[in-house]
C-alpha cells in the first residue's frame, strides 16, 4: 500500500513525491474542545485525520498525495465554558494556514486540501482558503466531509438527519476509531434534561456560546444509538466522497490571479482558467 501519512515519510521521500507534478497535500483541520461527558476533546481532529487518510489511500492510485498531521486547534471559543478547550483567534488561525501553504509551495506541492472536522471552522476556513489561494497562486480547497456525503450519513442515523455535536454520528465514528476513549456509561448523562436553548433569529449572525446553545451537557443530539459498525460505514462514505473530489479537474483549476497588475483590463475569463 502506498504510504500517505506525511509523518511516516522521510524528507527525501516527500521531496520526490512533490516533484512528480500536481502533488496534493491534505491538511486535516480540527479542534481541541469539549464533546460532552462521553467523548474525548480530540474528536474533531481525529475524525478529520482519519477521513483524510482513508480518502488519500483511495486517491493514491492516480495522484501523488500525502496527509499532514491534524491541526488540533481551531476556532472554538464558544466551547470554553465547558472546559478542555483550546482556541485560536481568526488572525492566528489564518496565520497557521498561511505558514502551511507557504511551506508546501516551497517544497513543491501544487495543491492543498483543507479537510475540516469542526463546525466553528467552516466560515473562517472558507475565507482563508479563498484569500490564500490568490495570495500564493495555488489551488487551495476547503471542505467539511460531513456535508459532502450527506445522503449516506442521513441513511445511517436514527436520531437526526445529519451530524450535531457529540451526537449519534460523532459518537459512532469515535467508537470505530478510539472505542477505548468513549465513555459509553455516560450516554444517559449526555442527554439528561437541560435548560432550554437560547432561540436564534434566522437570517442573522452573531456570537453564541455553547452554554447558550447546548446548556448543561455541551451536547447536541443523542449518542445512545451509536455503534462502531455504524461509525465505520460513516467514515468510509465520507472518504469515498473526498477521494472523488481529489481528482476533480474543475475543482482544482488554478485560481484566477485577480490582483495581477492590469487584470481588470484583460479577458474576463482569465488565462488561469484555461
Amino acid at each position: 500500500m502506498t504510504e500517505v501519512d506525511w509523518t511516516r515519510c522521510t524528507g527525501p521521500e516527500i521531496r520526490a513525491l512533490a516533484a512528480r507534478g500536481n502533488a496534493l497535500a491534505v491538511l486535516p483541520v480540527g479542534s481541541l474542545e469539549q464533546h460532552g461527558p462521553h467523548l474525548p476533546v480530540i474528536t474533531d481532529t481525529r475524525t478529520a485525520w482519519e477521513i483524510s487518510v482513508r480518502a488519500a489511500r483511495i486517491a493514491a492510485e492516480s495522484t501523488p498525495v500525502l496527509v499532514l498531521p491534524g491541526m488540533w486547534s481551531g476556532m472554538s471559543e464558544h466551547h470554553l465554558p465547558f472546559g478542555g478547550t483550546i482556541s485560536l483567534s481568526f488572525s492566528e488561525f489564518r496565520g497557521v494556514l498561511s505558514g502551511v501553504a507557504r511551506s508546501l509551495r516551497a517544497i513543491g506541492f501544487a495543491r492543498l486540501l483543507l479537510v475540516n472536522g469542526h463546525g466553528g471552522n467552516i466560515d473562517p476556513l472558507a475565507v482563508a482558503a479563498r484569500e490564500l489561494a490568490v495570495e500564493y497562486g495555488m489551488p487551495i480547497v476547503a471542505t467539511t466531509p460531513w456535508f459532502i456525503a450527506a445522503d449516506a450519513i442521513a441513511a445511517e442515523l436514527e436520531t437526526a438527519k445529519g451530524p450535531q455535536h457529540a451526537c449519534e454520528a460523532e459518537t459512532s465514528v469515535m467508537l470505530a476509531m478510539m472505542g477505548d476513549a468513549v465513555k459509553t456509561d455516560r450516554f444517559e448523562e449526555a442527554v439528561r434534561q437541560a435548560p432550554p436553548r437560547v432561540p436564534a433569529r434566522p437570517g442573522f449572525s452573531r456570537f453564541w456560546s455553547f452554554s447558550e446553545r447546548a446548556p448543561s451537557t455541551g451536547v447536541m443530539g443523542d449518542p445512545r444509538p451509536a455503534t462502531a459498525a455504524k461509525g465505520e460505514r460513516l467514515l468510509d462514505a465520507m472518504a469515498v466522497a473526498l477521494a472523488e473530489a481529489m481528482g476533480d479537474r474543475v475543482l482544482w483549476r488554478a485560481p484566477d490571479p485577480v490582483w495581477a497588475p492590469g487584470r481588470g483590463q484583460g479577458n474576463t475569463a482569465g488565462s488561469a482558467l484555461e
